[in-house]
Formats: C-alpha cells, sequence, structure tokens
C-alpha cells in the first residue's frame, strides 16, 4: 500500500533551510521539488493552516477562523482560544468544530488511516482529525490522545511526556520515537503527519534569527533526519510549515484601544468582541450591526497600526474595506471586520526581514497572523517515487493544495470540491510546470479619515479558481 508522510516544521521560513542550519532538510529538498512560492492562509496562524492542510479549505469555508475567534452558535460574545478541551465543547454543543471533512475523515470512508504526531499546541492537535471517535486513525499529542484512550497506551509504552524548555528538542525527540517505532510499523497508516513545535516555540520568545532559534532548527532538523532514516524509497514525503515569521515592532493591546475608542463589550449594542491573534485582529459587532461596524472600520483605518482591513458580506459596502471573500475567509463564522497589522521589510539584527505590529509580546521577540509577505509565504518540499526530481517550481501554491494532491497520488475521491488544488506539475506523470497558467490582481480600497485618506491593497495570486494571498497592506497619507 502506498504511504504518504508530512512533516511540519512549525513557523519555518524558505530563508532557513541552508546547509549550514538543516543539512538534512536542505539535502532533502534538493532532490526533490523545492515550491518557491508557497502561501499560508490569512491570518497566518498555526490553528488555521493545520486546519486547512487536513480539508483543503481556505478558513471561511472550514469555518476555524483564526487561533482564537468566536463561533456564534457557542457563544456570541465569546472570544476563545481554539484548544482542547474549548474545540471538545464546541463539537459536544454544535456537532462540528471543522465545517469539512478532513484527511482523516476521506481516508476512513475508503478503508484507510490518518495518523499524526503534534508537538504544537493542543488546539493544532485537535484540528487534524476532531472526529477520530468516529473516523479512525489518531492523533497523538503530549495533553492528550484522540481517541482519548489512545494516551495512557502511549505514556505507559513511551513514559510521560518531556516538559518544554528554552527549545523544544526534548519534545521532538519523543515524537520522533512514537511515529519510528509505533505510527509507522504497528499502524501502518496511509497519511501520517509529525508536526515539530520548532522554530516556532524558540523564535516566539527570543525572536527570528536569535542564537536559541537556530538552536531549535538544528535540532528539529536532526529529528528530521532521524525520521528520514526510518523510510524506504517508496514513500513519498511532504515539507511543509504553517507560516512565515515577522520581528514584533510593538504591542498593541487591541481590546483596550478598542474600549477606550468607546465601543463597549459585545453583548451591549454598539459594542464589539475583539479576538486577538498576533499579527492580526478580528471582530464581531453585536448582532453584526452595520452602523457600528462602519464606525469601528473608520476608527481603525485612522490608526497607526492598521494595515489591510477585510469586511463579511453581512456588512458589504463599508467604505475603505476588501471583502473577506478576496482572502477566503467568507463563510458562515466570519466575523465582520478582519484585520492585518502594519508591517514592513526592515531586517531585525540578526539578517531576517519583516517587521509588525502585534497584539502580543514584545519588540524583537517573534511573531505572525498578519498579511506581510514574510508570513504568508512558507516552505513547501516534497520528495519520492510519486514527484519529479531536483525541480524547482515558481507557480503559485499553498497549503490549500497539500490534502487533494495527498488524494490525488493515492487515487481516491474526496477532493473535488476542495478550495486547494492539486499540485500537478510536481508529479512524475504531470504537465511541465512552465504551462500552468497563473495571475495575481490586487484588490484596492480608501476612505477619508481623520488624518488623511486611508488607503490598502490586498495581493492575491490565483491558477484557476485556486487562489492565494500574496501580501495586503494599508496605511494613512
Amino acid at each position: 500500500m502506498k504511504s504518504i508522510v508530512i512533516v511540519a516544521f512549525d513557523g519555518l521560513q524558505p530563508a532557513q533551510v541552508t546547509l549550514n542550519l538543516m543539512p538534512n532538510l536542505a539535502r532533502f529538498a534538493a532532490d526533490g521539488v523545492t515550491f518557491t512560492n508557497n502561501h499560508a492562509v490569512f491570518p497566518t496562524v498555526t490553528r488555521i493552516n493545520a486546519a486547512s492542510m487536513v480539508t483543503g479549505m481556505h478558513p471561511g469555508r472550514h469555518g476555524l477562523t483564526a487561533n482564537t475567534l468566536v463561533v456564534r452558535d457557542f457563544d456570541p460574545y465569546l472570544a476563545f482560544s481554539a484548544l482542547e478541551p474549548t474545540l471538545a465543547q464546541l463539537a459536544q454543543k454544535t456537532g462540528r468544530v471543522l465545517l469539512q471533512p478532513t484527511l482523516a475523515d476521506i481516508l476512513s470512508g475508503h478503508g484507510q488511516e490518518y495518523v499524526a504526531v503534534v508537538t504544537g499546541t493542543s488546539g493544532n492537535a485537535y484540528v487534524h482529525n476532531p472526529r477520530a471517535e468516529q473516523s479512525g486513525g489518531a492523533t497523538i499529542h503530549p495533553e492528550f490522545c484522540l481517541p482519548y484512550s489512545l494516551h495512557d497506551e502511549i505514556v505507559g509504552r513511551f513514559g510521560v511526556w518531556p516538559e518544554s524548555g528554552v527549545t523544544n528538542a526534548d519534545k521532538l525527540v519523543r515524537g520522533t520515537d512514537i511515529a519510528t517505532q509505533y505510527v509507522w510499523p504497528e499502524r501502518k497508516p496511509a497519511v501520517s503527519f509529525v508536526w515539530f513545535s520548532e522554530p516556532d516555540h524558540a523564535q516566539h520568545a527570543h525572536g527570528v534569527g536569535s542564537e536559541v532559534a537556530s538552536k531549535a532548527i538544528g535540532e528539529a532538523d536532526e529529528q528530521f533526519g532521524r525520521l528520514l532514516s526510518h523510510l524506504d524509497g517508496d514513500t513519498d514525503v511532504f515539507v511543509i510549515s504553517d507560516h512565515g515569521y515577522s520581528t514584533v515592532k510593538d504591542a498593541i493591546d487591541i481590546e483596550a484601544e478598542v474600549r477606550q475608542a468607546g465601543f463597549p463589550a459585545g453583548d451591549q449594542p454598539g459594542g464589539v468582541v475583539v479576538a486577538p491573534n498576533g499579527g492580526s485582529a478580528l471582530f464581531y459587532t453585536h448582532q453584526s450591526d452595520r452602523d457600528t461596524t462602519d464606525r469601528l472600520a473608520q476608527w481603525l483605518m485612522g490608526q497607526p497600526w492598521c494595515g489591510a482591513l477585510m469586511a463579511s458580506e453581512a456588512v458589504a459596502g463599508i467604505a475603505g474595506t476588501v471583502p473577506a471573500s478576496v482572502a477566503g475567509m467568507q463563510g458562515e463564522r466570519t466575523p465582520e471586520l478582519a484585520m492585518s497589522f502594519r508591517w514592513d521589510s526592515e531586517v531585525n539584527e540578526a539578517g531576517f526581514a519583516g517587521h509588525a505590529f502585534s497584539t502580543s509580546l514584545g519588540p524583537g521577540q517573534g511573531q505572525h497572523g498578519s498579511m506581510s509577505r514574510h508570513e504568508t509565504h512558507n516552505v513547501l518540499f516534497a520528495r519520492g517515487p510519486s514527484f519529479k526530481q531536483e525541480l524547482t517550481i515558481d507557480n503559485p501554491t499553498g497549503n490549500i493544495d497539500l490534502a487533494p494532491t495527498i488524494l490525488r497520488i493515492l487515487g481516491l475521491s474526496g477532493g473535488e470540491g476542495m478550495d486547494g488544488r492539486v499540485l500537478a506539475e510536481a508529479l512524475r506523470d504531470g504537465p511541465d510546470a512552465a504551462s500552468v497558467q497563473w495571475r495575481t490582481d490586487t484588490h484596492e480600497a480608501q476612505r477619508d479619515v481623520d488624518g488623511g485618506t486611508y488607503r490598502q491593497y490586498v495581493k492575491v495570486s490565483s491558477v484557476g479558481s485556486t487562489t492565494y494571498v500574496d501580501e495586503g497592506l494599508g496605511w494613512v497619507e
């Protein structure tokens, strides 16, 4: 039976894949296919990108719109962090965490299995297979497993998971042990996903390009080498990251700013629920009131930290905004407004480009979530019997393309209605990459505000009907 392995390096940037920092991954990439124009979905945070990888959908369709979000049929006035057990409570109350089937669901329908080993957050782990109790397969995480009964078995065999340190090296070792000693030899899943929580863990705390972050990258690369040593030449391997990274320019207490501007809590008329997400923030206005949303949008546009600003169909036509559908955010759980913080391409002390405002952390630390080109672009490599060799592809690709491409390789149905596309140009029997037609469109808007005119753009690349957010920025002039 054909098998596929996916390995994620959380927060890894293309510029970090070098022989010096990551010899195992650099050699792997050189032998296979390198996708130089890969994209995260917006907001560029982990849990929604993990959900997009396993559903092949933009956030508007899979319904997990951010790491911190409001789901109105769960609690209309609660901005919650998408972690376990809150996600389990969401499933219990509403019957669904994701609005679309995952790879685990689809594989189960074909009598095959999906198993994930995730050393990142509990929310990241949960969205890989929210229906594991019904669909089968498994997710293994330091705090829990799906199905839940598996956790005691894993701890009994491998011991209690190590605590996080300055880097997450010990957890990465444990995750690699579980993949190579249990998942692959015993479960033999059609698709397995090993998620390394570095360099994200180190970059948040110590900054992009810091000594600690570089150490963490090397440790993750070492475990990647261990994974490869256990695979034979018949296995197709994808390597991906969920998003890129920026250096924090300054932290904005967005909730306090909104309250000081005169907008009450979301459960009051004229109120707003604020959901902070690092380089972005989502805003849910009381009963989707258009006048409140319009006033909020105009106020946001006048702030020195406001970048691109998108509005849902529920409040369509608000001057100065770009439709949420442009970024793939439109759906039944879409916030009235979604804002990316302003960003620039200045380099930090370590020589890595990209600074942005953030809802958390402090200057010099690392963050993501915005529409900065340094965060929307991430890594994707592939190698194995299904892929061409020593090839670089510059066509737009994205995290949403992972699931449909996997299903095509396995020869299974289920990917036909996904937002993502099959990366056929990378497959051995696929077309020449240069034959793929694509375009880039820029969506612009403006509005007069106190102090001048707010202007913004959101740049989107497309291959057929599949779209990818390149970048988005707003400013007052």
